[in-house]
């Protein structure tokens, strides 16, 4: 580097790595920075891995996944417990993509060339300027026709011009994007930048180079300058920032649908509609389920649960029954537009929640898609010998999907893992009468009831373990 920076002392990655418990308090995912303190909070069920380059890895992964998959919308309601909305905006790509570019070009800042000429006899020439400075010679030809020869032209060079202001501006980013997310990449003090102009003043510079320059490489740099320095001019003087979110089930929802969905679900989306005696009918809102993957004319009807079972295997952890009844309804519109259209097909349900692989208490195996059991409901079909028969959709099936495969996986075909998934949800689904034996009413539920009151405290109870076993 050609930089004065000095070697600091800081924590290593691992040590700022936290992987949250998803229970109140512990649901930020993300990159918040105090006092210029950095932490980093992965979701549950992530596996860290051993080496530093391997956890840096992870980190811009996360990053990129939450860029991807969060809106600033759903950031700044993340953040509104935490700090202003300025922060929440904090745009951590520019930074990153200033510091790349640095690194890339050897620790070296973004240098202007100023273009020369001068008065050589070679190089690249300038025929304007050769004919109006220099006088040619006449060369006489066999066939009696003269020839114009120079001996010299006027020819352009570039030189290196460090007090450009672009260079100063350049400079001024690179400290302080290392300043904030170096830590990230190299363990040094940034150089202090000098003299540089006034942010907006930058600004307006760098819009002048966007405009006039056709290299891509170098427009990425001044529009993530740019964009840094609109940030600055608009943030307080808050030492705080953030970059994530504290609605991760939603990216879990969004990872598990690019990795296995299809793109047109919406006209499985059960829709119920109010006929009125008084004004105009009414279409209510559609459910939309998160995910349908086809597979061998198959379909299978996913829900993404960010839930904590598959790291507690607490029972009290898996999806309630308003989720399962719910999952029932897509199930009867999902095969009703297939009788519909004449399609003769199967539909099977599962609920998708995270775990890790390397370290679960589901057995010895060490896969990343993994059945852990099953859901239905007791208001189903009873047949005349007074056992419970289902159709495959209305057993929904618990599987888990370890979260760091996922990550780095979402974008893939990932044909095998799609045919390991139906086959873990198809497992044991050929018994029809499962529960052929076991009526509902021989389970052994864990409530029961003696007045009113318990009833009423069982439901606050029940409402309070949905928000504890997810959001």
């Amino acid at each position: 580097m050609t930089t004065n920076s000095q070697h600091k002392n800081r924590a290593s990655l691992r040590e700022i790595c936290h992987v949250n418990s998803n229970e109140a308090g512990d649901r930020f995912v993300g990159i918040r920075v105090d006092s210029d303190e950095a932490r980093v909070y992965f979701p549950i069920g992530y596996s860290l891995p051993d080496t530093e380059s391997a956890i840096r890895a992870d980190i811009k992964h996360l990053i990129r996944v939450l860029t991807e998959f969060t809106t600033k919308e759903e950031r700044l309601i993340a953040q509104s417990s935490h700090l202003d909305k300025q922060t929440v905006y904090f745009p951590i790509n520019a930074y990153l993509g200033v510091i790349e570019y640095f690194l890339a070009n050897g620790g070296r800042y973004y240098i202007e060339t100023e273009k020369n000429f001068i008065t050589a006899s070679n190089g690249k020439q300038n025929w304007s300027r050769t004919i109006k400075r220099h006088k040619p010679l006449l060369q006489e030809q066999e066939s009696g026709d003269y020839s114009l020869i120079f001996t010299k032209y006027e020819v352009r060079v570039s030189s290196p011009n460090s007090n450009k202001l672009i260079t100063q501006i350049n400079r001024y980013c690179v400290y302080e994007a290392l300043k904030k997310i170096g830590w990230l990449y190299i363990d040094y003090e940034p150089e202090k930048p000098g003299p540089h102009p006034d942010i907006r003043t930058s600004v307006a510079i760098l819009q002048s180079k966007l405009v006039n320059t056709n290299d891509d490489r170098k427009r990425a740099l001044f529009q993530n300058m740019k964009n840094m320095l609109e940030y600055l001019d608009e943030k307080t003087t808050s030492k705080q920032y953030y970059f994530g979110t504290d609605t991760f089930e939603h990216v879990w929802e969004r990872l598990v649908d690019r990795a296995f969905g299809i793109k047109d679900k919406a006209k499985f989306f059960p829709r119920s509609k109010w006929i009125l005696k008084y004004g105009k009918d009414l279409e209510t809102r559609p459910l939309m389920p998160d995910t349908i993957m086809i597979l061998n004319n198959k379909y299978y009807i996913l829900d993404a649960k960010y839930y904590r079972y598959g790291i507690t295997g607490n029972p009290n952890h898996l999806p309630e029954c308003s989720s399962i009844l719910k999952q029932i309804a897509y199930g009867e519109k999902v095969k009703s537009e297939l009788v519909k259209n004449g399609i003769k097909s199967d539909v099977f349900n599962a609920f998708i929640m995270p775990f890790n692989k390397s370290r679960h208490t589901f057995g010895k195996s060490d896969e990343n898609i993994i059945k852990v059991g099953e859901a239905t409901g007791d208001w189903l079909f009873v047949s005349e010998e007074n056992h419970l028969e289902y159709h495959n959709y209305q057993r929904i099936q618990g599987i888990v999907i370890d979260i760091r495969f996922l990550f780095y996986n979402y974008n893939s075909k990932l044909q095998n893992e799609r045919e390991i998934l139906a086959n873990c949800i198809e497992d044991g689904l050929e018994n029809k009468t499962e529960f052929k034996n076991k009526t509902f009413a021989d389970i052994n539920f864990p409530l029961s009831f003696d007045n009113e009151f318990d009833v009423m405290k069982a439901a606050e109870d029940n409402s309070s373990a949905k928000f504890n076993k997810s959001e």
